[in-house]
């Protein structure tokens, strides 16, 4: 029992006594640092696996590499947060996924596109802040569920759609 008590105090006093963290170094600084530690985690598994694939040509063993360790994050992101919140990122994790594929296919970028057209409505043009913010959130509505000339017609919506359909992530 001295020993879980001891360990428990060691992993609070890593969390509770933590300094202020800048949201972008905690989400994003510290990301070199995490794939140091999930390379020593699972690379050499990941390699030991691929080894016993001896048939496969070493391109489809790059693949696989990369898609199993890929599938392992998305994992450990999953697992580490309430079933709840789990769910809703995975939502928009599949969301982003579409729009980048879109992105790809279409050789846009979607998000660029919609602020192009949302920075265009200026403050000074609104009596109050709650309808600079509604006139915001029309515009953007009506803009990603329009047709659009560079998605070939569809809607920005409908496209995202169509490529998380492809994959099977609309379900």
């Amino acid at each position: 029992m001295a020993k879980k008590k001891k360990d428990d105090e060691t992993i609070n006093s890593v969390f509770e006594d933590k300094p202020e963290i800048p949201a972008e170094d905690q989400l994003w600084g510290k990301n070199p640092k995490r794939t140091q530690v999930l390379r020593d985690l699972w690379f050499d598994l990941i390699t030991e696996q691929l080894e016993e694939e001896k048939d496969l040509p070493d391109e489809a063993k790059k693949e696989l590499l990369f898609m199993m360790a890929v599938n392992s994050a998305l994992d450990m992101v999953f697992e580490s947060l309430p079933d709840d919140i789990s769910v809703e990122l995975s939502y928009s994790i599949d969301h982003l996924i579409g729009l980048s594929a879109v992105n790809k296919r279409y050789g846009v970028d979607l998000l660029e596109a919609n602020y192009e057209v949302i920075s265009k409505i200026k403050r000074e043009n609104y009596a109050t802040d709650e309808e600079f913010e509604a006139a915001i959130a029309e515009k953007e509505e009506k803009w990603w569920t329009v047709g659009k000339q560079l998605l070939g017609g569809r809607s920005p919506n409908d496209a995202i759609a169509e490529a998380l359909s492809r994959y099977g992530l609309n379900r």
